[in-house]
């Protein structure tokens, strides 16, 4: 199955009619000029025949293959990959643009469609590789360096060995994959299609999330209200997509043999569980002194005796409303990028002038944030629902971190060149934080810094205690789905089992946030991604730690991690910064320096 990578970002970006400049739109005819362009006809004349005669060449042969033989076939494996990934890219990237149209839905059905009947024939593969002995692989890469150099690829394959079911079984799941994308879809559209009336205006679900980051108090609980009203109307329809997707996530780690719901995801991340674990502990230990503590500090800068939910995201007092234009956004991070190296300002730049990325709030634009590596010979594409707001900014310097580490990591070839979801972060996250410091270091007055403080305190608690959150009600809801059907008040109760405990006794609930889980979008899309965030933030403010110390060549060695792609192990790429993600230390080191910038806010207070 080739699936679109989804959006990486829990961005609070949204809608609005503002006077920011003039927004860039893609340009995806470096994929396919139209599609009904005669190269698209071309390449899926050409996709169907390769796999047919790669199956006719290879099904039941693998074992007999020499050194050489087997590169071919990788090498013809990955050009199909290449082509069926540059159509399912066009046909993705053409439906997020605009969602509610019925014409690019069929189309990028249509394409699923195609290239999953087309590529069913490849099942084989990597069936037949797990048969393969350990002792005859090692023999053919000690034979051919050319071939030696896809091994992660082989280990990633045959770390699935143990839960791979029949040839049979696996061509029926293969061929069914499209109906779990159907659920997907029916979600998409159904956010896509909510209308909200906030004060008599009606919006979409990115401006009224955008809401709840206004200065009125008034319109930001108006909104939540709102969003609470909405979600509620369209509950059950909810509730039947993260149902029937946990059912069948439950049906496949059944018959798979998986020990948890989460072993897919560590697998796909080749990241050990106890790793995770260490994590995980690490940030829920760290609950009371970082977000409890931030705020309760919150919640006296804003005059209250309790926060509610709109006021999580919500500007502080002496934060005075300002929008940023996008000239402006664009000067700020490719300023921050050049600064720490002018190589990263060279590869961000054509991001900007060439139709690499869609900024501007539209009708029917999917929400949110992201950054889609298309395939290794064209280039990234950019998603953001820009609005002027200095929250945008970061957005806009994380994506382009993303667009940065997939060029770089692009030379890998398409086999390689992808980042586990545990790393794919890091790149967007330095890129957040090299747009933070430099604004930092540009504060004139001390209520300039105090805000923007605040500020990144609020952002990386939305990426680590939030999103650790995230995978501790994505715990529990896959394990409750497996005693039975959950109704909305269940999956409702689990929600809220997770809120108080993240957010701290500043706050106080309204009736109606318990629905708040059904507009996530990564608990259908990707089950357990969210806690890639956090480990992508914890990893990324120990790199920083060891940038800041002045690391003696560390811009080259950042470079080189960036260009490894998916070709080395966590443990490696961070040994030549003398970090382990594996040593439960690690992770404090990351929290410290949340804490540590809380720590500084406090002392403002005296």
């Amino acid at each position: 199955m080739f699936q679109l990578p989804f959006p990486v970002r829990d961005a609070n970006a949204a809608g609005g009619d503002k006077n920011l400049g003039d927004l860039p739109e893609w340009d995806l005819t470096d994929l396919y000029s139209d599609a009904d362009a005669p190269e698209l006809k071309r390449d899926l004349d050409w996709l169907e025949q390769a796999c047919a005669s790669f199956a006719t060449d290879y099904e039941g042969k693998l074992a007999e293959l020499d050194a050489k033989g087997m590169l071919d076939c990788v090498l013809r494996n990955e050009r199909i990959n290449a082509v069926a990934g540059r159509i399912m890219s066009f046909a993705g990237l053409r439906y997020y643009q605009l969602t509610t149209d019925a014409g690019r839905a069929k189309f990028l059905s249509d394409m699923q469609e195609k290239i999953t009947n087309f590529t069913t024939p490849l099942v084989f593969f990597t069936l037949e590789l797990n048969r393969l002995d350990d002792g005859h692989l090692d023999k053919l890469f000690a034979e051919n360096q050319a071939l030696a150099r896809y091994k992660p690829v082989f280990d990633r394959i045959r770390a699935m060995k143990p839960y791979q079911l029949s040839d049979e079984l696996e061509k029926f799941l293969h061929d069914l994959g499209v109906v779990g994308d159907a659920w997907e879809r029916l979600f998409d559209e159904t956010i896509a299609g909510l209308e909200f009336m906030v004060d008599g205006e009606p919006l979409n679900i990115e401006g009224t999330l955008n809401l709840l980051t206004d200065q009125n108090r008034d319109k930001r609980e108006a909104a939540a209200r709102e969003l609470a009203d909405v979600f509620a109307d369209n509950i059950k329809t909810f509730a039947r997509v993260h149902n029937t997707q946990a059912k069948e996530k439950e049906v496949l780690d059944r018959w798979r043999g998986m020990p948890t719901p989460q072993t897919g995801r560590h697998l796909s991340n080749h990241v050990e569980p106890e790793v995770v674990e260490a994590l995980r502990t690490a940030v829920v230990n760290a609950y009371p002194k970082l977000s409890h503590r931030y705020y309760e500090l919150k919640r006296k800068w804003l005059g209250l005796d309790k926060m509610q939910v709109w006021d999580r995201n919500a500007p502080l007092p002496m934060q005075t409303e300002r929008t940023v234009t996008w000239s402006e956004a664009e000067e700020m991070v490719m300023s921050a990028y050049n600064a720490f190296d002018p190589r990263m300002g060279e590869i961000a730049e054509p991001f900007f002038r060439k139709g690499w990325i869609d900024a501007g709030v539209k009708p029917g634009k999917a929400p949110g944030a992201f950054a889609h590596p298309t395939v290794t010979e064209v280039h990234p594409y950019v998603m953001l629902n820009y609005l002027g707001k200095p929250r945008d900014v970061m957005t806009l310097a994380h994506e382009l971190g993303h667009g940065v580490h997939q060029v770089l990591a692009a030379g890998q070839g398409e086999m390689l060149s992808s980042t586990p979801l545990t790393l794919a972060e890091t790149a967007s996250v330095f890129g957040e934080m090299l747009t933070f410091r430099k604004m930092l270091d540009n504060a004139k007055t001390n209520a300039e810094r105090k805000v923007m403080l605040a500020g990144k305190v609020e952002d990386m608690i939305n990426t680590v205690v939030r999103q650790i959150a995230f995978y501790d009600f994505e715990c529990k809801l896959h394990e409750a789905r497996r005693s039975g059907e959950l109704v909305p008040e269940d999956i409702n109760a689990l929600w809220m089992s997770v809120q108080g405990e993240s957010l701290g006794p500043a706050f106080e609930f309204m009736d109606g946030y318990e629905t708040f889980w059904c507009y996530v979008p990564h608990f259908v899309h990707s089950p357990f991604y969210v806690y890639a965030y956090a480990f992508g933030d914890g990893l990324v403010n120990a790199l920083y730690s060891v940038y800041a110390e002045g690391n003696e060549g560390f811009e080259e060695k950042y470079f080189d991690m960036l260009r490894a792609g998916g070709s080395k192990h966590h443990k490696e790429l961070l040994a030549p910064f003398g970090l382990d993600a594996s040593d439960p230390q690690f992770w404090d080191k990351g929290l410290d320096m949340i804490s540590g910038f809380i720590d500084e806010l406090e002392a403002m207070e005296d």
